[in-house]
């Protein structure tokens, strides 16, 4: 039997379903225990009272028989039977009622009415429409007749005290299990906010408390975010090392080479800018999105900034209007991010006549695209693409310069680094390739 349906009526957050699993076995043991209780207790007590009264009933019914006549029933059931406050009157047959009256909730009234018709023969009907009095209609020598009496002397008087107790103490065990549960689940969020955190590049302090088990779980994260936070920086002195050195005998190949004839040291000085340009996208890479600390940005002045910079430099691109109805900054870490920007305005001007860049802010997401009209990219290897060292010889045109398969390696590095992702699709208006970068506010 599957049960995946209940999965949308299911709370979704670890606290509410914690919650979940501590109440519903106590509000179904309260249920179940006061059921039984009411089941024992009241239609016990309801059956002793019910039997007294049918004794008295019996003597009233005696003192019916022995009235000379319809008439004198009242009379003669008042001087034989006075004490026990049970009225007896004459009714005719319409005023009879054709079935038993109570409410749906009068739990008693079900078993006083069943055991009044199990003793009076005689019994036609029972009128519980009244909380104060009990109504019989019996048929008698005498003709129809209407016996009346208290109805606290067949019901037991306080039946919604052990209702409201076990309201009372239920809602009051709740509260404190809800304050023991919240304690506990504290370290769970925090843990849980240091790891987000730490995936948008953020650190976060973080100390393991509470149970053994979250300790466990919060001294692992530590563990782990040390070894990553030391590969990164080992991988970063590496390539900004080996970057760093390549970069001496560059600079003498370049003085060797300006010392040649033109003509023939042409073809070498194209090879070595070409080594230098990968060296440049080698330290970009090495970088990541470790640059800097995110701090509160503008994106839109932010982004023109950055159109105006790529204007200036020769670059054909334009900047749309702010979409969105959003307002307000979002945390950046500024240098990193203008390279992701750079980057795929590069890469749509290397592999495009032009370019567009439009921003979005609305309250929960940031998204800056960035539009060309080159030949785009294959949805079969948009995934490949992303990929650090991936150059798609087929998909983008290799005779305009193409570097050594960065760009959108390093602007899908730090779109992750702030918690967000690097969307490739195809441009509707240009036609070419569509780069968003989508990030969480």
């Amino acid at each position: 039997m599957s049960f995946v349906w209940l999965k949308r009526y299911v709370p979704r957050g670890i606290y509410g379903r914690a919650a979940l699993i501590l109440l519903l076995p106590v509000v179904f043991l309260q249920l179940v225990v006061t059921v039984i209780f009411a089941q024992r207790h009241f239609e016990g007590v309801t059956l002793q009272m019910t039997n007294t009264v049918l004794r008295e009933l019996s003597m009233v019914m005696a003192a019916v028989d022995a009235a000379p006549s319809r008439d004198a029933v009242l009379q003669s059931v008042v001087d034989q039977t006075g004490p026990l406050e049970i009225t007896a009157m004459p009714v005719t047959a319409d005023e009879v009622p054709q079935r038993n009256q109570r409410y749906w909730y009068d739990y008693s009234g079900i078993v006083l009415t069943d055991r009044l018709f199990e003793v009076l023969g005689e019994l036609r009907a029972v009128d519980l429409s009244n909380n104060r009095r009990v109504a019989l209609y019996v048929q008698s020598d005498k003709g129809p007749l209407r016996l009346e009496f208290d109805r606290r002397r067949i019901s037991a008087a306080n039946p919604h005290q052990l209702f409201v107790y076990t309201v009372f103490f239920g809602v009051l065990l709740t509260f404190i299990a809800s304050i023991y549960l919240r304690n506990q689940l504290r370290p769970i969020k925090r843990l849980a906010r240091a790891a987000e955190a730490f995936g948008r590049g953020r650190h976060e302090p973080f100390n393991p408390s509470g149970a053994v088990e979250i300790r466990a779980a919060g001294n692992a994260f530590i563990d782990m975010r040390q070894r990553i936070e030391r590969h990164i920086e080992q991988r970063t002195l590496m390539l900004s090392g080996v970057s760093h050195d390549l970069r001496t005998p560059l600079t003498r190949m370049r003085l060797g080479l300006s010392m040649m004839d033109e003509d023939e040291a042409e073809p070498l000085l194209r090879d070595v800018d070409d080594m230098q340009r990968m060296l440049d996208e080698f330290l970009d890479f090495a970088r990541g999105a470790a640059e800097g600390e995110p701090e509160r940005v503008a994106p839109y002045a932010f982004v023109r900034e950055i159109v105006e910079e790529a204007q200036r430099g020769g670059r054909l691109v334009t900047l749309k209007p702010l979409q969105g109805e959003g307002e307000g900054t979002v945390k950046l870490r500024k240098v990193a991010m203008r390279r992701a920007i750079d980057n795929l305005i590069s890469n749509a001007v290397r592999y495009g006549g032009r370019a567009e860049v439009s921003v979005m802010l609305s309250d929960k997401t940031l998204r800056i695209r960035v539009e060309d009209d080159g030949p785009g990219i294959p949805e079969a290897r948009r995934d490949e693409a992303t990929r650090p060292f991936s150059r798609l010889d087929k998909a983008r045109n290799q005779d305009k310069g193409g570097g050594v398969g960065l760009g959108l390696a390093i602007a899908t590095d730090i779109a992750r680094s702030h918690g967000g992702v690097l969307r490739l699709g195809e441009a509707p208006e240009l036609g070419g390739l569509r780069a968003d970068i989508v990030i969480g506010r």
